[in-house]
């Protein structure tokens, strides 16, 4: 069920590409969706745009489905940017990161005239509570979990890579700390917090201006929400 309603979140949004945008496209099983449809578009209507891919696995799904890629040298912006959330809160705030690409996410919708958040019903909450994806460079991992922790963060975890031993790397060649703040009643001020800390690249809260729609799939539908 939850596929299903994935899948259709993602076709709504994808109704909103035209013909010669530039399209960024997310990283995820939701965001998967999302670039098979795009593909079918290009191959049922002949629909030309190119994409700006927010991971490596993300480019090759985009070529295995015919959609052109460029890059932020080729294009400066990006009209429509459409990608998943790990968590939405009511006023459609953020979490994202637990593919570990919202360093790329995080660039991709902050140029993009429309941010469009694709999810199925059970990622909107009242409040943000699951932990924080956060991007730090290798060797300053161990003093950006020191200050999470001084800041309030009450549990952290460096992601591993899931069968092999040692730390996940990014597609920028950096480690993930998870760190678990509980109910966040201020994402933008958290935000801006782990953001100061030396050795943070960027983490995974995404603030309420950045989106401009959400398109959440339930069992009576596609749902649109707006700030």
């Amino acid at each position: 069920m939850s596929s299903e309603l994935k899948r259709i979140a993602a076709e709504s949004a994808v109704e909103l590409v035209k013909d010669g945008d530039i399209v960024g496209l997310g990283t995820g099983s939701t965001a998967y969706f999302a670039i098979r449809a795009l593909g079918e578009r290009i191959k049922r209507e002949g629909l030309r745009i190119k994409a700006i891919p927010t991971s490596a696995d993300t480019r090759i799904h985009a070529l295995k489905f015919g959609i052109p890629t460029t890059t932020f040298e080729e294009f400066e912006q990006v009209d429509i940017a459409i990608d998943g959330a790990d968590q939405i809160s009511r006023k459609l705030e953020l979490i994202k990161g637990g593919g570990g690409a919202l360093f790329r996410e995080k660039v991709v919708a902050s140029n993009a005239r429309r941010f469009i958040v694709i999810a199925d019903e059970s990622k909107l909450v009242e409040r943000l509570s699951m932990p924080v994806p956060v991007e730090v460079l290798p060797f300053a991992w161990r003093v950006a979990e020191r200050w999470l922790v001084k800041i309030g963060a009450g549990a952290t975890n460096l992601r591993s890579c899931r069968g092999k031993v040692g730390p996940l790397l990014t597609d920028n060649g950096n480690y993930i700390i998870d760190a678990d703040f509980g109910e966040v009643a201020q994402p933008e001020r958290l935000e801006q917090e782990i953001n100061r800390i030396v050795g943070v690249l960027e983490n995974g809260i995404f603030p309420s201006r950045m989106v401009s729609e959400v398109h959440l799939g339930t069992r009576e539908g596609v749902k649109i929400l707006r700030p």
